[in-house]
């Protein structure tokens, strides 16, 4: 064999020596190739709606996470386990929520809470907070959805109803009494105050009084009216003090008489002296009328206005040719106070029957 053969031998040995180890580590590659495809798993990963699919050898959910650098907080959510073992068979998916900071204020207190929730209300829910028939949320509804920083507040609503007691003031009723004298009254019946019962609704809102509602009322007693009777029987009161009533008043003259024969032409042992139209014995207190104004009978009291004293009690037992319409004749015992009287203006009283008593305790015919 020549040199030149010889060398060229060892020249061709590192080549394909190389060659045979370029071959080697192909085949391996397209050997792992082969086996990655088998052996490894298809992920699809939907992060916060962001799809991205991956295939990996990892064993589980956790390790397929880290193989393409995908955290997941405290607060996110995940649909499946981190140790869920992978599928190799069929496709793998993994859905990430990822939890937003929300400003939560209820009964009281501010704070800020992570969620993933979609909706207003499955925060709550999740926060373990239960709304009551009253409560209410302030500047958001409980389907909106949630939103970085989102302020929600909850309002608890109570209502409380209240019964107050109020009285009813009880009402006066007056009526006539016609055995009673003007100017007096009496009560028959003592007033009482009613009793009612308002019933208020009150309102409060995270403690505080917000609204007073009155809702209706009820009368628990009804009042009792007083009733006061009051006199209709004209009276007033002498010069003498007595209290005097009387059913007529008439403003008239007065003139005066006695038994003697000037004034009723007869002396004394004549037949029918000092006998009075009536059959009375003329006397003080015995006063002629006009029949047709004051009847005969008629007990009357006879004031004189001014500083005179009255003439008093009388009866209307006498008449006179003279006598008519508004002029009187009072009885006297003497000349003397039939001058001294002369004729005088005076207030007539007719009196009321029931007056019969006080009457005869005032008429004194000896006067």
């Amino acid at each position: 064999m020549s040199g030149l053969y010889l060398q060229y031998i060892r020249r061709a040995l590192p080549i394909k020596r190389m060659a045979l180890l370029l071959l080697i580590v192909a085949l391996a590659v397209v050997a792992g190739v082969i086996l990655h495809g088998r052996l490894s798993k298809e992920i699809k990963i939907i992060d916060n709606g962001k799809s991205i699919a991956v295939r990996t050898m990892g064993a589980n959910v956790g390790q397929a996470l880290d193989q393409v650098g995908i955290a997941v907080g405290e607060h996110d959510y995940i649909s499946v386990a981190m140790d869920t073992p992978l599928k190799l068979d069929s496709p793998n998916e993994v859905t990430i929520k990822r939890a937003i900071p929300v400003i939560l204020t209820v009964d009281g207190e501010t704070r800020t809470v992570m969620s993933y929730r979609d909706t207003v209300e499955e925060l709550l829910q999740d926060n373990g907070i239960i709304l009551g028939p009253l409560d209410r949320y302030e500047g958001v509804s409980p389907t909106d959805p949630l939103t970085e920083e989102m302020e929600i507040r909850v309002v608890r609503v109570e209502e409380k109803f209240l019964t107050e007691e109020e009285q009813i003031p009880y009402h006066v009723l007056e009526r006539p009494n016609n055995t009673m004298n003007e100017g007096e009254s009496q009560i028959v019946v003592e007033g009482e105050n009613g009793i009612r019962e308002k019933r208020y609704k009150i309102t409060y809102e995270d403690g505080n009084h917000v609204s007073r509602e009155f809702v209706g009322e009820t009368i628990v007693k009804e009042p009792v009216s007083r009733i006061v009777e009051y006199g209709t029987v004209p009276n007033f009161i002498t010069s003498r003090g007595d209290r005097v009533r009387y059913s007529k008043v008439l403003n008239m003259r007065a003139t005066a008489y006695t038994n003697s024969f000037e004034d009723c032409g007869k002396n004394p042992g004549d037949p029918g002296y000092g006998i009075t139209y009536t059959g009375m014995t003329a006397r003080t207190g015995i006063i002629a009328v006009d029949p047709k104004v004051i009847p005969l009978g008629s007990k009357v009291y006879v004031e004189v206005p001014g500083p005179a004293p009255d003439y008093g009690f009388a009866i209307a037992g006498d008449i006179g040719s003279a006598i008519k319409g508004d002029l009187i004749d009072l009885f006297f015992n003497t000349t003397e106070e039939v001058r001294r009287w002369g004729v005088r203006k005076v207030v007539v009283y007719i009196l009321n029957e029931q007056d019969d008593d006080r009457w005869k305790q005032n008429y004194n015919p000896c006067e």
